[in-house]
Parts: C-alpha cells; structure tokens; sequence
C-alpha cells in the first residue's frame, strides 16, 4: 500500500497545501507538479516524505527540472506541468506525448482545473490548483494516488472546505 498526495499551481500560497498534508498524512510520496514559485525548500520541508517537484510556467528563476519520467510501483509516470502540450485546450496532446515515451501515466498541472482521465493505455491526472482553483465551484482540489495490496493505481479527487 502507498499513498501519494498530488498538487500543483500553489503559487507560492502554501496554507493550503500544508493544511492538506496534515489532513492526509502520513503519505508515501509528494508530487508538485509546477508553479511553487520559489516555495519548493519550504514544501519539501513541510511534506514529511520524499517530494518530486518540477517547474511550471511561472517558476521564472527555478532550477528544477521542466519534466521528470519516474517509477511509482510498476508504472511510468510523465510529471510535467502541460504548458507546452495545450493542456488548456485538451488533455489529447499530452496524453499523445506520454505514450509516445512509453508512460503508462502522465501528471500535469497548469490549468488549476481537477482532472483524472482513464483511457485502456495511459492515464492523465491533474490535480487542479489548491491556491487558485478555476473549475465550477472554485473549490481548492488534489488527488491521492493510492496503491493497492495488488500494485493497482486508484485515484481520487479530494476538496478542500
């Protein structure tokens, strides 16, 4: 069993991004996928696990990485944070992209808007943004990862208040 905690888009509010993580943990894993705006020391000290995190389009003078391919279990997971797959318009570009290398999952942010799309060959996740949420209701959202006793990804979309 593990448990990942999924955000992105903080932009460099962080209330609550920290109120989630003491609200889920303990957690396995914490993925920040763009736009912390130089907050990523402070959530990496906050997260109490191991945190993968990547620049988005407003980490300016970042140097984190634009994209990371890890492992999470069996699978190949894509982190990016989608501004350069016109994420705004569709997930199709992106998901093209992450099959293309192979993924089995590709994580994004950017358009603070919470998705998990669940195609035969490739999952898309975006979190939606915790600080700035565009989506109806506007309600801060993350995903939890879970892994199964079987290896089995689950997702869910969580809100905030």
């Amino acid at each position: 069993m593990k448990k990942i905690l999924i955000v992105s888009d903080t932009h460099r509010q962080n209330g609550n991004l920290l109120e989630v993580i003491k609200k889920v943990s303990p957690i396995d894993l914490l993925i920040h996928l763009g736009d912390a705006e130089g907050s990523e020391e402070y959530i990496t000290e906050q997260a109490g696990c191991p945190v993968e995190i990547i620049a988005g389009n407003n980490d300016f003078f970042s140097d984190l990485e634009k994209e990371k391919e890890i492992e999470i279990g069996r699978y190949k997971v894509l982190l990016t944070h989608g501004h350069y797959y016109y994420v705004s318009v569709d997930a199709e570009g992106i998901k093209k992209e992450a099959r293309g290398r192979g993924m089995d999952i590709v994580m994004f942010g950017h358009t603070h808007r919470p998705l998990v799309d669940i195609d035969k060959d490739i999952i898309a996740v975006n979190p939606g943004s915790l600080s700035y949420p565009r989506q109806e209701g506007r309600r801060p959202s993350y995903v939890i990862m879970d892994l199964d006793a079987h290896g089995e990804a689950h997702f869910t979309i969580n809100y905030l208040k």
